[in-house]
């Protein structure tokens, strides 16, 4: 396949066998939008941030949509499959280890680690998915292995998707065998204080593991 590397930043925390925080933005973010959020995490992660190779009016993003909230499936499961080859080399490059790494995406960036989720349903050590949509209409019928975990936060008034397709999402990642942690929030779109606060120490039970 003609894959695309991306643009990112990374930033070693010295431990070549730390979990790795791989973080996605949301549209017309980059790669440094969401470093900031990370240091709430605290120091002993490595940080990996990607920027999306799909440009929109000016805006990057992971992948092609139709309109609002109707993604087109077809560059999605190809940008999905370009940023897992690209993450396995760069893990190489870079020298962190693949097995612990651990998605945080806002928005564009949740849908598209959800995507990573249940077309590479072992890839990931665990996953931060801040307002995401179900990636795809029918998801695939193979789950995860490893029970791999996720936290997952969305809006109450969040008027980008419905309530009833947000449950139904959580509910689909159980029956393929993920751990959800979600959680509803008093806000919209747009992340509060408690997304970070709830997700940073869900994040510290998980490595404590």
């Amino acid at each position: 396949m003609n894959f695309t590397p991306l643009k990112y930043i990374y930033k070693s925390s010295g431990n070549p066998n730390a979990y790795t925080l791989l973080l996605l933005h949301g549209t017309g973010g980059d790669e440094a939008d969401l470093i900031p959020l990370a240091e709430n995490f605290g120091k002993s992660y490595n940080i990996l941030s990607l920027r999306g190779n799909v440009d929109e009016n000016g805006m990057p993003r992971f992948f092609k949509r139709l309109g609002m909230g109707i993604f087109d499936e077809d560059d999605l499961r190809f940008r999905t499959d370009e940023m897992v080859t690209f993450i396995k080399e760069l893990a190489v490059k870079e020298g962190f280890n693949p097995d612990t790494i651990i998605a945080l995406g806002y928005s564009n960036g949740a849908n598209i680690a959800g995507a990573m989720l249940v077309q590479y349903p072992d890839f990931l050590a665990g996953a931060i998915l801040y307002r995401p949509m179900q990636p795809y209409k029918v998801l695939p019928a193979q789950g995860t292995q490893k029970q791999v975990p996720v936290f997952f936060s969305a809006g109450k008034m969040d008027v980008t998707v419905s309530h009833s397709a947000t449950d139904a999402y959580v509910a689909n990642l159980e029956k393929l065998g993920f751990e959800v942690d979600y959680q509803k929030m008093p806000t919209g779109h747009n992340l509060i204080q408690q997304d970070v606060i709830l997700s940073a120490e869900w994040l510290k039970k998980l490595v404590a593991v």
